[in-house]
């Protein structure tokens, strides 16, 4: 039998290295491990140089602007959306927002316009100056909607949505994405890395509320999101307190607490006449409330260094 000296058996039970050297081709990144440790690489604070703005048609979302975007639940006729247009703009909001096609719980509930409701918000937005943003609902709409609206809305129905968090992605329109009423953060900013990837640079957040165990209202608006999310993202951050607590006395109250956290702007519901909205009365402000609540988000943008953006 041979013998086996002890060096043998050193050299046969040496363990492998811990570590295999970089893959050929593997970037100097990856090789020196410096990658981000959170899987939503472009939306992280550590790939972007400063905070990310938006142009919307020369109007910048982000920075050191608050942005207000006000108006109706759905474009219900050409008269209630010119009304409710020239009303937002004088009140100074800057974005108009209205409904053409709407995701609606019942199947027997208004629907939206359509092709329609996107006509008359173009032309609102001619006469007024307004720019406009309105829900996108399947990826077959989005060459439609980007031809109208100066902004695409996804809702919290669809931020999980893969299918048209892509197709919006090879666009570089801008993108409001809502976050889901039941995801957490990381979920909201891993639906935002979806359309960051497919090329679109221009997404916007927004905080809408979250179910918990609270009956009284429609959601629970989570403005923790704001000061947590300026820490972990780039990307704007809009808040929308209509949905967010569904009850229209609330939404003034919440409104400004969201600008008092940092919030880049605000979505609005507001009517002409709220109680009789086709869609979301409940939590539709009037015109006075809208004109009121400026004025108190005008003083509370001041005192925290910021300025309400304008025409």
């Amino acid at each position: 039998m041979p013998r086996i000296t002890q060096e043998k058996i050193k050299k046969q039970t040496k363990k492998p290295p811990l570590s295999s050297p970089p893959l050929k081709g593997s970037s100097s990144v990856i090789a020196n491990h410096s990658t981000p440790s959170k899987p939503y690489r472009l939306a992280h604070t550590t790939s972007h140089d400063g905070m990310t703005t938006v142009d919307v048609r020369g109007l910048s979302i982000g920075g050191n602007h608050v942005v207000i975007m006000a108006g109706p639940c759905s474009v219900e006729d050409e008269a209630q959306i010119m009304a409710i247009a020239r009303a937002v703009k004088e009140a100074g909001a800057t974005v108009l927002r209205g409904g053409a096609f709407k995701p609606r719980t019942g199947p027997y509930d208004f629907q939206g316009l359509g092709k329609k409701g996107l006509q008359l918000l173009k032309k609102a937005s001619k006469e007024t100056g307004l720019r406009t943003i309105t829900e996108v609902m399947d990826p077959r709409q989005v060459d439609l909607i980007q031809e109208y609206a100066d902004m695409f809305q996804i809702g919290a129905r669809n931020m999980q949505n893969y299918t048209l968090l892509r197709e919006v992605g090879r666009t570089k329109h801008p993108v409001l994405l809502k976050r889901g009423m039941h995801s957490t953060y990381k979920e909201f900013l891993l639906a935002a890395e979806y359309i960051l990837a497919g090329g679109n640079p221009n997404v916007i957040l927004c905080e809408r509320g979250i179910r918990t165990h609270v009956s009284e209202l429609r959601f629970t608006l989570d403005l923790n999101a704001v000061p947590y999310l300026k820490q972990e993202t780039h990307l704007p951050i809009i808040v929308d307190p209509s949905h967010g607590t569904g009850r229209r006395d609330l939404v003034p109250a919440m409104s400004r607490a969201a600008v008092a956290a940092g919030a880049d702007g605000l979505i609005i519901e507001c009517h002409t006449d709220p109680a009789h909205s086709v869609s979301d009365a409940d939590q539709a402000i009037s015109i006075e409330t809208l004109e009121q609540l400026m004025r108190e988000i005008n003083t509370i943008v001041g005192a925290i260094g910021r300025t309400v953006a304008t025409l």
